[in-house]
């Protein structure tokens, strides 16, 4: 296994204390790097940590189904959605986690890069996550063991710094947990600053993030999804005036990767954006009349989809997936238990999404997560059959599709635009 330290390449980013509200029309870049993947060097898949990351996808949106009932009221759940029992890491797993170091069950979804919080500037490098919409990071009063070695909050340091009433606080897999008191303060982000933003300084952190490199986490969805019900850091730079345009753009590749705040950098992308309409008012970034297709063949149709970048492949409903393989040519079901299939690694299919416009390919390197083990020639898919209680015929699509594609998050039309990659 790998340490996420380890395979970090260093984000550089000039970070300004800003004392007021400065615009910027014509948005800022950020760039950001992903950690690792599901596929080990030697070519096979992790089955491990793609169990671990499901674990974490499950939990994840359970979380967020609570948050949006606490919000909005139970009738602001999709259609069929249900608040699911918390995954669980398999007793197996959980032993070897015990034993030895481990790298976490998220690291291979972070895409991370650095902000400032505080007066004067206190920096830390951050997790930006499409799929949440919370800000924390670890406070100086931590004394948990994951965070020894990450940058704190010292709320006394900070001449803007003010408490607020409330405490955040989310659960992960093992039954630990991330909280802490809800403070406002100025964050930054490359010269984008919003002043009194929510957030929570976590005074006792899960010992799950003892090997992780990034900090805290930034969320970028809407604030019906907030667990302190504020607005995210982005929606109150907005109001603010210190970014124009109320979208941002995301670049997910191996190489040259960016969050870019406020509206889309043309030049990662070629062509139009092709902008949908989101299908919920969930807090999801959520489109609706999807098809997916499998060697230029429709599969399956009509169903809703979940623009995550804090989800590391893509899951469906078992029964839409298994339908989605069927139309593989030797395929099979290789983990039942959290719907991963496998193909014949000489015929990876052809993969594709649309919602009505161009069919967006997903590359053979992008769906093939790895050999089931090393010289079987079955390769494993990057779509599984799992229900996250999302809700009815919902899809969820991550970095396996995002990293095909140019992605707009649009708060002031409440769209996603996918553009051809540059």
């Amino acid at each position: 296994m790998f340490s996420n330290s380890a395979l970090l390449i260093t984000v550089t980013l000039a970070i300004f204390a800003a004392t007021s509200p400065v615009p910027h029309p014509e948005g800022v870049a950020i760039p950001i790097h992903r950690c690792t993947t599901l596929t080990l060097p030697n070519g096979v898949f992790n089955h491990e940590k793609a169990i671990l990351s499901t674990v974490h996808t499950v939990n994840k949106h359970r979380r967020n189904l609570i948050n949006l009932k606490n919000n909005l009221g139970e009738d602001a759940l999709p259609e069929g959605a249900e608040i699911l029992p918390r995954a669980k890491i398999p007793d197996n797993l959980l032993e070897k986690r015990q034993a030895e170091p481990l790298t976490d069950e998220r690291d291979a979804k972070l895409w991370v890069g650095q902000i400032s919080i505080g007066t004067p500037a206190q920096s830390f490098l951050i997790n930006f996550d499409t799929g949440s919409a919370d800000l924390w990071v670890p406070s100086s009063s931590c004394t948990d063991s994951a965070c020894s070695a990450k940058h704190k909050y010292n709320a006394g340091d900070s001449s803007t710094s003010h408490q607020k009433s409330g405490s955040f606080s989310i659960k992960y897999p093992d039954g630990s947990s991330v909280s802490g008191p809800i403070y406002t303060d100025t964050v930054t982000i490359a010269g984008i600053t919003a002043t009194d933003q929510y957030f929570s300084p976590a005074t006792t952190v899960s010992t799950n993030f003892d090997n992780e490199p990034n900090d805290g986490i930034l969320g970028l969805a809407f604030r019906s999804l907030s667990n302190i019900n504020q607005n995210p850091f982005f929606n109150t730079a907005f109001e603010q005036g210190t970014v124009a345009s109320n979208s941002f753009g995301l670049k997910l590749a191996t190489s040259g990767s960016e969050l870019f705040l406020g509206g889309a950098n043309n030049n990662l992308y070629t062509g139009s954006i092709e902008s949908h309409s989101i299908s919920s008012s969930s807090g999801f970034w959520q489109i609706g009349g999807a098809s997916a297709y499998v060697n230029g063949n429709q599969a399956v149709s009509g169903f809703e989809t979940v623009i995550d970048s804090g989800t590391t492949i893509m899951y469906g409903p078992p029964s839409d997936v298994k339908t989605f393989y069927s139309n593989v040519p030797g395929s099979t079901l290789f983990d039942s238990e959290n719907g991963f299939y496998s193909f014949s690694c000489d015929s990876v299919p052809s993969v594709s999404f649309s919602w009505g416009g161009k069919n967006w390919a997903i590359s053979p390197s992008n769906f093939s997560l790895g050999e089931t083990s090393a010289g079987s020639k079955q390769c494993v898919g990057a779509l599984s059959g799992k229900d996250l209680g999302l809700g009815k015929n919902i899809w969820l699509l991550g970095d396996s599709f995002m990293q095909n594609v140019y992605s707009v998050f649009d708060f002031g039309s409440n769209a996603v635009g996918f553009a051809t990659l540059a």
